[in-house]
């Protein structure tokens, strides 16, 4: 039994074959029937919006054919042979380790993904399509990132540069308890705002060029206050922190139409800036702007590449013993033959020796654990050396024995 791997992801397709290419749960299901069909048993689907992946245990080449072809027929709009990558055996294996652990990720490190894989395997098990094999490699592949995630702590280095922002302010600053105004509304002011509370913010005040824009991120964040934008150097006397994301293209905070009386922390989120640089020369303010930032997240991405690094290691060792493992589990099921052989036998000398003998009930337990026992004996060093054999090669060469010595 070995192996494989094959699917699309952010690497080979854009976004759009990808949209073209993702599983619902119901394709999924016709996706197992169908390999099932084909001879595969234990199969695994991960789609998301980065990938659309399948991993398997196979016995013969032609399966794998028989799956990509599959694969393919189920988006017959894209010319999936042109974006289809496969992998088997060990490269397979390093491939699902390194997605648990987030190292194949667009975003390197990102936690989603582990989540996302125990999600894959347990529609897989409660759809019959699971298997002892590929229950125990996705186990130990997310064991495995877990032990990445808290002993590298790779996913905190933080890359957004939204995120960063805030958490520079919370060291300038602190946040919680301040008063706090927010110019902008799409999708950089928005995570400015999530951030902001769960750094514990309560009294924000939103604006935006498009009062109705501003107004929907009520929607979102129902606690915020909404002004109109000709009202934020009003508002701004009286804040703590000013957060600017927005898209003009002019400055949105000038220093000569505010002067600061109080201290003020000013984050600029925004490219072009949003505010004068000529505010980092009063004294009552901090000015963070997204120089300082990039820079930061530039450092952070290093730092998380070179960790990865040092994952490499922490998975090759677990990859051995997961191999390890599946390499005595293939032995399993001679193992079971020859214990059953030994049942077999057992019984047909029980009933001969009934048979023949004048026994109470406690005799014939006992007899029967004594010829048990016995024969269990025998068969104790043999089955201890067929765990040791470590070559798929000596494997099959004590396979084949066995079923010739002990007919079975």
């Amino acid at each position: 039994m070995q192996f494989g791997f094959l699917g699309i992801n952010y690497k080979n397709a854009s976004l759009d074959i990808r949209d073209k290419t993702a599983f619902t749960d119901a394709m999924k299901l016709d996706f197992f029937r169908k390999a099932e069909a084909a001879g595969i048993q234990q199969c695994m689907v991960l789609s998301t919006c980065n990938r659309s992946e399948v991993f398997y245990f196979y016995i013969e080449e032609r399966q794998c054919e028989a799956l990509c072809q599959i694969y393919e027929e189920m988006f017959p709009a894209v010319e999936v042979k042109a974006y289809l990558v496969t992998l088997s055996g060990e490269a397979a294996f390093v491939y699902l380790f390194r997605i648990a652990a987030g190292l194949e990720s667009l975003v390197l490190g990102e936690d989603q993904i582990l989540g996302q894989v125990k999600d894959a395997l347990d529609y897989a098990r409660t759809m019959g399509y699971g298997g002892k094999e590929l229950n125990k490699v996705v186990r130990d592949a997310v064991a495995c990132a877990k032990r990445i995630k808290t002993g590298l702590k790779i996913s905190e280095k933080p890359l957004s540069v939204s995120y960063i922002g805030i958490r520079k302010l919370e060291e300038a600053c602190g946040i919680a308890g301040k008063r706090i105004l927010v110019i902008g509304s799409g999708k950089t002011a928005v995570l400015a705002l999530k951030y902001l509370f769960e750094y514990q913010a309560v009294r924000i005040s939103a604006c935006s060029r498009t009062d109705a824009h501003a107004r929907r991120l009520r929607e979102e964040f129902p606690e915020i206050e909404i002004i109109s934008y000709e009202e934020r150097y009003e508002v701004l006397k009286k804040c703590d922190i000013v957060v600017s994301a927005t898209a003009s293209p002019h400055l949105v905070l000038r220093r000569e139409d505010f002067v600061p009386k109080r201290r003020l922390t000013m984050l600029d989120l925004a490219a072009p800036r949003d505010v004068d640089t000529a505010f980092a020369e009063e004294p009552r303010v901090t000015l963070i702007n997204l120089d300082t930032l990039q820079e930061i997240a530039a450092s952070h991405r290093r730092e998380r590449e070179a960790l990865a690094e040092k994952s490499r290691e922490m998975i090759r060792e677990a990859l051995q013993e997961t191999m390890g493992w599946l390499l005595q589990s293939r032995m399993d099921s001679t193992i079971e033959s020859l214990q059953q052989r030994c049942g077999e036998i057992v019984e047909d000398s029980y009933i001969y020796l009934n048979r023949k003998m004048e026994l109470g009930e406690r005799e014939k337990k006992l007899l029967k654990k004594v010829l048990n026992a016995s024969l269990q004996r025998l068969l104790r060093e043999p089955i201890r050396e067929l765990k040791r054999l470590d070559t798929e090669e000596e494997q099959e060469e004590y396979q084949r024995l066995i079923r010739q010595l002990f007919q079975i």
